[in-house]
């Protein structure tokens, strides 16, 4: 494709030769010529030097040197490189199709409904009640259990299951392994103190356009139900605990684990191996940064970071006053010297 259509396509401004090709997409260390590649963290501008891409989708305000005896760099300027890198990748690359039918291998109730123009791949397992919206695809081995209901264009890869009565949007992609409306942790103690199970009643709700990533459960409730928010996106290995809410737009990345009846607002990122306590609420668009703990309520637009979670900038603060403890720890122990000789004297 040449770079000026490209531009064109993505909205960029085109500062070099509109007549280059790029035939692909590639980071900008691994990019050879033909390929574009993107600056998205000013830390990597550097590379900018010695990258033999053809072009790159950078933001306006960088400046673009290059190292002796290489090729021009075009640059297709926008304010968000690495939204335009993602449009880009579209353009490159072509997902697989999938032709309507069902597989004779899959087991499909007589009582489900399956929408016009689905793929129902090898060993797919869909029970009684189930209504599956037109042009679904479960790839294979998926399992949804009876009375679920699904919308339309979902994506199932192989091994993912949806279990009874849970219910899903339009535009839902569940990637491998992901378990919808599992029963959650719910157990009362007897009085000779074994556990007995309590009926996971609630279904699990995803709404339009979310996406869950690999080997991630969001728990069926107790009572009541489970909600995804539209256009969330869920990491790997994350669990959303019974009866929680999480509000549309938000992201939880990897091994974020959600503790029942948490409520996460708006547009929030949990960043990797965040952990909630139970039964707090998380105000729309609050960051909170990797491994920490949550036990309490956290004001919306907030950043948060820590065990107890704590504001950033408060986090920033003890963590430096911890680095200076040893030191710290040898003044008090020379000034005790101090004060014990003066007291024998």
């Amino acid at each position: 494709m040449k770079l000026q259509e490209l531009a064109e396509k993505l909205g960029c401004r085109l500062e070099g030769d509109a007549n280059g090709v790029v035939t692909g997409v590639a980071g900008i260390d691994l990019a050879e010529p033909g390929q574009i590649t993107f600056l998205a963290n000013r830390r990597y501008a550097p590379l900018l030097r010695t990258t033999r891409a053809t072009a790159v989708l950078v933001e306006d305000g960088v400046t673009i040197e290059r190292g002796a005896g290489l090729a021009p760099l075009a640059a297709l300027r926008t304010r968000n490189p690495y939204l335009a890198f993602a449009r880009t990748l579209e353009l490159f690359y072509e997902a697989p199709k999938y032709a309507a039918g069902i597989h004779p291998s899959a087991v499909i109730a007589p009582t489900a409904n399956i929408g016009f123009g689905a793929h129902i791949g090898p060993y797919c397992f869909v029970e009684d009640g189930v209504e599956i919206g037109p042009r679904a695809v479960l790839h294979s081995f998926v399992n949804v259990y009876r009375g679920a209901k699904i919308g339309e264009d979902f994506f199932a890869h192989a091994h993912a299951v949806v279990r009874e009565g849970c219910r899903i949007g339009d535009r839902v992609i569940l990637q491998n392994g992901v378990i919808i409306g599992g029963d959650g942790l719910g157990f009362a103690k007897n009085a000779d103190g074994s556990w007995h199970k309590m009926v996971q009643t609630g279904p699990a709700v995803l709404e339009d356009d979310v996406e869950v990533q690999a080997n991630a459960c969001v728990d069926r409730a107790t009572v009541g139900e489970t909600r995804i928010g539209r256009g969330t996106k869920i990491d790997d290995l994350v669990l959303v605990g019974h009866a929680s809410r999480v509000g549309a737009n938000t992201m939880l990345c990897g091994q974020v684990g959600l503790a029942g009846s948490t409520k996460i607002g708006e547009g929030c990122i949990l960043a990797g191996q965040v952990g909630t306590a139970g039964h707090l609420t998380v105000g729309d668009g609050t960051v909170i940064t990797a491994q920490s703990g949550v036990p309490n309520d956290v004001p919306a637009h907030a950043l948060y970071s820590g065990y107890p979670a704590v504001e950033n900038r408060q986090w920033l603060k003890m963590m430096a006053a911890m680095s200076r403890l040893p030191e710290l720890q040898k003044r008090v122990q020379e000034l005790e010297a101090e004060v014990a000789g003066l007291k024998k004297s």
